[in-house]
């Protein structure tokens, strides 16, 4: 059965509406102003219908007509606020995340920090490589996380001192920084160089590269990360092969969230 049976067999189904909004994706860039048989035309409308269609949208505030073509008036946009407003990031994030595991063929995450631990808000898994399922929620110690230190090292020297202050800096491999020292001198040269790698510091064999996410303004809002095997890549390959890759998606994810938040500061006049 086709969209369109399916459709005439819904009686919940507003053909009028359907019609409408037909009206309206007859407008586009290579087609910026119709006439009225023009629309019928695309439509397959009836001279009549597509009228009253054309004529409703202009009262409405979303077309203007010059007495023979027609076009739409900014106020159209107003239609894809809603959506572009109640993006998340996890929403925006997700699809640059699965472009960048077919990349490099490794598991990406997007996290937040809350408190003194990092929480996955979006996840795009590969191979499995550690022991502990990891999932959207999924909480761990910011300090000997790739992602972690990310976030921990754009707070506030106050910020960072009460973490330090308040964190437990327990061992949770041979690797893992539990001097205070030791973690605050690692996290000035991620925010020098903006970026952290962290090397089986949560678990053994897992190693992790993260960047920053930043919002409009600038600042650090969330983190992504590639995560992979130490038997399957080193600590210098990780670098050289993972790093760009991680910076352009990071990018790409800040632009989108730029694009969606400005959509909506910008709302047209009517």
């Amino acid at each position: 059965m086709t969209d369109n049976q399916e459709q005439s067999h819904d009686g919940d189904f507003v053909q009028s509406l359907e019609r409408g909004l037909s009206v309206i994706r007859a407008f586009d860039a290579e087609h910026p102003k119709l006439t009225l048989s023009e629309v019928a035309t695309s439509t397959g409308l009836s001279r009549a219908a597509a009228r009253r269609f054309l004529r409703t949208l202009v009262q409405l505030g979303y077309m203007r007509s010059d007495g023979s073509r027609f076009a739409l008036r900014p106020k159209i946009l107003e239609l894809g606020y809603a959506y572009l407003s109640s993006l998340t990031l996890p929403e925006v994030a997700m699809p640059h995340l699965e472009q960048l595991v077919e990349q490099v063929h490794e598991s990406s995450s997007v996290c937040e920090l809350d408190g003194n631990e990092v929480i996955y808000i979006a996840r795009v898994p590969t191979k499995r490589i550690m022991t502990v399922t990891i999932s959207v929620g999924t909480r761990f110690p910011a300090y000997a996380t790739s992602m972690g230190r990310v976030l921990l090292a754009a707070q506030s020297d106050e910020r960072l001192d009460d973490y330090l202050e308040s964190a437990s800096l327990r061992g949770l491999t041979g690797h893992t920084i539990t001097s205070a020292t030791a973690l605050r001198r690692e996290l000035r040269k991620i925010r020098t160089q903006g970026w952290a790698l962290v090397d089986q510091e949560l678990e053994e064999g897992l190693r992790s590269i993260a960047a920053p996410i930043r919002d409009a303004d600038g600042q650090v809002i969330a983190a992504i990360n590639v995560s992979t095997h130490a038997g399957r890549r080193t600590l210098n390959s990780i670098v050289e092969e993972l790093l760009q890759p991680l910076l352009a998606t990071a990018r790409r994810i800040e632009l989108d969230l730029a694009r969606s938040r400005a959509s909506v500061r910008a709302r047209p006049d009517a």
